[in-house]
């Protein structure tokens, strides 16, 4: 059983799924993070190798993430493949849909040059459109990020965990239940200030 973040690019899956992984004391993958260790920056990869044998490679990961990991965040795209559109559709995973606004996005990655595929918020509109129907097809929840703190996120998330009865709810910290807003809170503050 794992919980899957997937979405369009700068909604805040890397950070949701790590912040989870933290307060469920559950394992974590970036699918994008363990494709960079082994090939390098995805935006310096592309531009050399193509963005059909960064596709090719990115399955490899997503599937061995599945696998392995009890959270785990997929880049953008990861959904394109039809192996991990299969994936996805079963039951051993519970998969959230991260969106926010274009607003949202567009302070996100204004002036940001590590997004190989995305040329600004008009491109960002495009992809995500485009990708649309897939994203919502996979889903088992929808969380707008836009212009929210992280801990309010990942709470949302917490709470369908455990209407849902999921099993990585053995692992919240300190057994509190899943909607504790007020440690969260205090780890934001704590975050801040480094």
């Amino acid at each position: 059983m794992s919980l899957v973040f997937i979405g369009p690019p700068a909604a805040g899956k890397s950070r949701a799924g790590k912040r989870l992984a933290q307060r469920l004391k559950a394992s974590y993958a970036d699918s994008d993070k363990l494709f960079a260790r082994e090939h390098g920056a995805i935006h310096e990869f592309i531009p050399r190798e193509g963005e059909a044998e960064f596709r090719r490679l990115e399955r490899e990961y997503v599937a061995r993430a599945l696998r392995e990991y009890e959270i785990v965040s997929l880049g953008g795209g990861a959904i394109l493949d039809e192996g991990t559109q299969r994936d996805l559709e079963s039951d051993e995973h519970t998969v959230v849909l991260l969106v926010a606004s274009p607003k949202a996005i567009e302070e996100r990655i204004s002036g940001r040059t590590n997004r190989p595929l995305l040329s600004g918020i008009d491109s960002w509109i495009e992809t995500y459109e485009r990708r649309r129907p897939i994203y919502e097809r996979l889903a088992d929840l929808t969380v707008d990020t836009s212009f929210r703190p992280m801990w309010q996120v990942v709470n949302e998330i917490r709470r369908h965990l455990k209407r849902t009865g999921s099993p990585l709810l053995r692992r919240d910290r300190d057994g509190r239940p899943a909607g504790d807003a007020h440690h969260d809170r205090t780890n934001d503050r704590r975050e801040n200030d480094r």
